[in-house]
């Protein structure tokens, strides 16, 4: 009985260290290993920022790779007011907050919508999250959702594209 507990216990102990140190394999994600990204789109008035895929982004099956290092794109809905000069629609609605990127982060290290929304508050503090690819609204009491991009406060490094998630398709990091 003790040589088949060792036994066990060796085989165990074989596969953990042909796995290595940090684990097994994480299966590729459904998307194919990519994730959708978006990017600085424009400034605008008050201190804003257009944030969006440009013609580079698919939120259907990801545009990225997701073994690439890129910032998280983070937002606080803080119910900040549409501001003057801006017309929210559809493609391009308000935020009702602020937006900030956070250092690179391999895109395979966003196992969860949770750990990203925890890369986003470890990094700039409670009430920040993972941006979301219907964040943007529109209409009277911006009551309705758009996609595609949005505006908010804030400041994004021009030509870096960043991580982004989206709720209803499988281009996500952790899909």
């Amino acid at each position: 009985m003790r040589s088949i507990t060792l036994g066990v216990a060796l085989g165990v102990a074989a596969l953990t260290l042909a796995a290595g140190a940090s684990g097994p394999a994480a299966a590729e994600p459904a998307a194919g290993g990519k994730a959708l990204t978006w990017t600085f789109l424009a400034d605008g008035p008050g201190g804003t920022v257009q944030v969006g895929g440009g013609p580079l982004a698919d939120p259907y099956q990801g545009d990225t790779s997701t073994s690439t290092a890129l910032p998280v794109l983070c937002l606080k809905v803080d119910g900040s007011p549409v501001p003057a000069g801006l017309t929210p629609d559809f493609y391009a609605g308000w935020s009702r907050g602020h937006v900030a990127v956070s250092n690179p982060v391999r895109g395979n290290r966003l196992t969860s919508l949770a750990v990203a929304n925890g890369v986003c508050e470890n990094t700039f503090g409670k009430g920040w999250r993972f941006a979301e690819f219907h964040d943007g609204r529109y209409g009277p009491n911006l009551a309705d959702t758009g996609g595609w991009s949005f505006w908010a406060h804030g400041d994004v490094p021009v030509g870096t594209r960043f991580w982004t998630h989206i709720n209803d398709q499988p281009a996500n990091p952790w899909n």
